[in-house]
This record gives structure tokens, sequence and C-alpha cells, in this order.
């Protein structure tokens, strides 16, 4: 696992490691290793901490809040914009200080804000996440800029020195901290309890309460883009009836296909498949890319459940066993590439580079690859989790609905009644005790075959280490057999 940043930010990734945190092993859609957390299936996009106090006082409010009414013509200000006034300058100023940094190092008094939508910036030089998320704000600000938008961000600096800070800074259209007002910065993050780098926090001009502030303007540009703005709880709600209305009237044929396309890749190269062909199948969404190793490890193993699941069809009187396909949606960074890999597979392909790719990673919320979607016949969506579940239960997750499932989870509570409380497991010095979600235990992923686990598992009540019981029962197996 790699984690970019000073030694004090590495240490914590690797304390959370230790920590036995329930995570998922997997590559980012920028090509980072990262953690996802099981039970939210969310990237950690670092392991910032911030410990330090709040410094502000009420002079220095006064004194900025008198000199910003004065810049505004001598006029009055209303009690609403007196409150919104001191928000701002209690927030981005301090008491040796009232501009805050453009790019070329001009000064900007922090008044000049008053009555904008305020985007709080926190990033850092040093991570390569946040120059990736940089390109895409710098666009999102300048679109919304020129359409003539009242909308500024303020750059946040976790650099480790000046020259980092002026390297950055300079590629960003917006204003800034001084990378010196450590005070200020420190006590941003302690207010909006900012953990993790890139973070953009939305501040709005009437708002004075912490409530009222949207914290995830990370999540939502990647999700929305320029479309969030301005931001407001009522835009984000007219959004998400937007994206479920698509989800609930989403099809194979307008997932799939586009003016220009109705068909998909197959094999032998370059022949073609009507997409028509495949409405009332379930069908695999398979996100990957042949320069990601987490994909690469899975997709053999992807291939072996998939023939099973075929063979078993057979078996079960589908006369052709293509009740089940798997597309692959690409993300490759070149033609040969995207070659090489698919003819690995024994699956259909979306063509490289087609448009429907980051539309279904839109759609589809895909925040890690590999990542394995399960639509039903209808063409609905049945799991995102469709990996995780071929990880838990191989060829018998099929066909991934809740009522299998449950079987499943029914038929592993009554194989762990014969399971032994306590073992001892040939790759850990300490006891193992067993464990289920109720009672201690939960998602994690097994020390031995570096898969992810859920329900029953043998645990360490020492260090946290955790195994799958099939792979304790392998291990003592072969050693009562010595």
């Amino acid at each position: 696992m790699l984690c970019y940043g000073p030694n004090n930010y590495l240490n914590m990734w690797q304390l959370m490691v230790c920590l036995g945190s329930p995570f998922n092993v997997g590559t980012d859609k920028f090509g980072y290793k990262v953690a996802v957390v099981i039970e939210q299936a969310s990237v950690l996009p670092g392991a910032l901490q911030v410990a330090q106090e709040i410094y502000m006082t009420k002079d220095m409010n006064l004194k900025i809040n008198h000199d910003c009414q004065a810049v505004s013509n001598g006029a009055a200000a209303s009690n609403t914009d007196t409150v919104a006034s001191s928000r701002v300058s209690s927030l981005l100023a301090s008491k040796d200080r009232d501009f805050l940094l453009s790019p070329t190092g001009n000064q900007v008094k922090v008044c000049d804000l008053e009555g904008k939508i305020i985007g709080l910036y926190f990033s850092a030089n040093w991570y390569p996440p946040c120059w990736n998320f940089n390109q895409v704000l710098v666009g999102i600000y300048e679109q919304l800029k020129s359409s003539g938008s009242n909308f500024e961000i303020v750059y946040v600096s976790s650099d480790e020195d000046a020259d980092a800070f002026n390297i950055y800074h300079a590629c960003m259209p917006w204003l800034a901290i001084p990378f010196s007002d450590l005070d200020t910065k420190k006590a941003l993050n302690r207010r909006f309890d900012i953990e993790g780098i890139p973070s953009l926090v939305i501040l709005h001009p009437n708002d004075n309460k912490d409530e009222a502030t949207l914290r995830d303007g990370v999540e939502l540009i990647y999700r929305y883009g320029v479309e969030a703005f301005p931001f407001t709880k009522q835009r984000l709600e007219e959004l998400q009836d937007e994206e479920r209305a698509r989800h609930e009237n989403q099809t194979l044929t307008n997932l799939l296909t586009n003016h220009d396309r109705d068909n998909l890749l197959g094999h032998p190269t370059p022949e073609q498949v009507p997409v028509a062909s495949l409405v009332g199948k379930t069908i695999g969404l398979y996100f990957s890319a042949h320069w990601c190793r987490p994909c690469v490890n899975f997709t053999p193993r992807l291939i072996s459940i998939h023939q099973k699941i075929k063979e078993q069809m057979l078996v079960d009187g589908d006369q052709d066993g293509e009740d089940f396909e798997i597309v692959f949606v690409s993300s490759d960074r070149d033609q040969a590439s995207f070659d090489s890999y698919f003819d690995t597979m024994p699956w259909l392909a979306l063509p490289f580079g087609d448009p429907n790719v980051k539309q279904l990673v839109k759609h589809f919320d895909v925040k890690g690859i590999p990542c394995l979607v399960i639509l039903g016949p209808d063409g609905k969506t049945v799991t995102k989790q469709g990996r995780n579940l071929i990880n838990l239960y191989q060829e018998n997750a099929y066909p991934f609905t809740e009522v299998k499932l449950e079987l499943l989870e029914k038929k592993m509570d009554e194989e762990a009644k014969s399971l032994p409380r306590s073992v001892y497991h040939g790759g850990h010095r300490h006891e193992l005790n067993l464990v289920s979600e109720g009672n201690g235990g939960g998602p994690f992923i097994c020390c031995d075959c570096d898969e992810q686990g859920s329900g029953w598992a043998y645990q360490c009540l020492e260090c946290g280490y955790e195994v799958h019981p099939k792979c304790v029962t392998l291990t003592v197996a072969a050693s009562s057999n010595r």
C-alpha cells in the first residue's frame, strides 16, 4: 500500500491499517492504491488528522467588520449582511491579516467575498489525488466564473513548505490563505473536522450555522460537476431526484448503446454482438483496467467463476448457458492495453474510449476498480457489490439477488454451528476465536487469502488478525496429517 506525504501522514496511514479497520484494497479512477471501507464502499483519500484550537477574538471580528463596511461605499450593512460578514471574516482573516492572496501574490480583501458562495479547498502539493481533483475543480470554477456566478474558492494549504505552496497555488485561479498563517489554517481544519484531502467545504452567504454547511464538495463535484451549483440542499435534492428517476427508468439498451453504436465487441475481435441480444439476461458490468494490479489479480478469478456459473446453468436446464453475461467497461489508457487485456477475457466489451464508459462510471458512482455491477433481466440494478459477493460465495452468488443472498447467509450460519469455537491457525501464533457480525465480527479482509470476508470468521482478540473459516480448516487439516 502506498501513501504520499510527510512521515507523520504515512505513519498515521500505517496505524489505521494496523488497527484492523475493515477495508478492501483497490485502485481509484486515477490509478492510485486506495483503501475502500467495506461498509460504506467509499474511498479514503488520505489520513490527514488535525488537532488544534480555534483562535479567534471578538476584537478581531469587530475590527474586520468595520473595515469591510468602510469598503462597501460607506453604506450601512443589514443585520443579515453583518452576520455573514462576521462569519467570513472570523473564518478567513486573522488578528494581523484582513486579506487573501491571489495566484500572482496580490492581496485581496476578505470583505470582497461578502455575499458570495465560498468553497474552502483543503489540499496539498504532495498528494497526487489532490492534483487530479485540482484539474477537475479548475474546469468547474472557470465554467462558473465565465457564466457570472457568485462562486469563489479559497485554498487552505497543507503543503510542506512555502515553495511547494507557491508552485501549487500558481496552478489555481482562486485565492488562498497565506502559507505563513498557520493558526488560521489549523483553525479551519479543526472547525470543519477535516480528516482527509482533497476536501471542499461549501459556505453560503447567509448561513451562520455549521450544520447548514455542505462538507462533501469533492464528492459533489465528481458526481455532478457544474450542475451541482449553487450547492444548496434544494439543488442537491433535485439532482438526486433526477438520478433516482434515471435508475428507475434504466434499461440495458439505454445503458450500453448510443446513437452511433448498438453493439458490443465479442471474440474473436472485431466480432460484434447486438446489445438487443442481451435483453432479458443477467448482466455483469465489469469496470477494470490492465494497469490496475487488483484488477489483474481479480480477473482470473472472475473468469473461473463465470465459467462455473455457465456450467451450472447447463446442468439446471439452460441449454445454451447464456442467461448470464459480463461486459468489460475499460479504464485502460490506450488501445493496445485494452486489446491485450480484453484478449484474456471470454466475455463482451464496450469499445475502447466509448462515451458510454464515462456515463456508466458516473451513473453507478464507481469510485474504485475492480468493480462488478450486476443488472437483472429487466435491466435494473441488482447490486453494485458483485466483486465482494464473488469473493464471498464464488459461483453460488448467482443470480446475486437478495433472496439468494439470504439463503447463502442462512446456509453459512448453519455450517458455522459445526465449527470449533476456537482454533490455532498455522499462520498465526495466537488462538483464534469464532465470531460473527452479531458477536464482535464484521466485514474483513482474510489474512490468509487476502480476499474479503463477511459473516463468520476466526479472529484473534489480541491483534485483530482474521481469516475465513475455510482457510483455517484447510491449514488445521494439513497440520493434523503431519
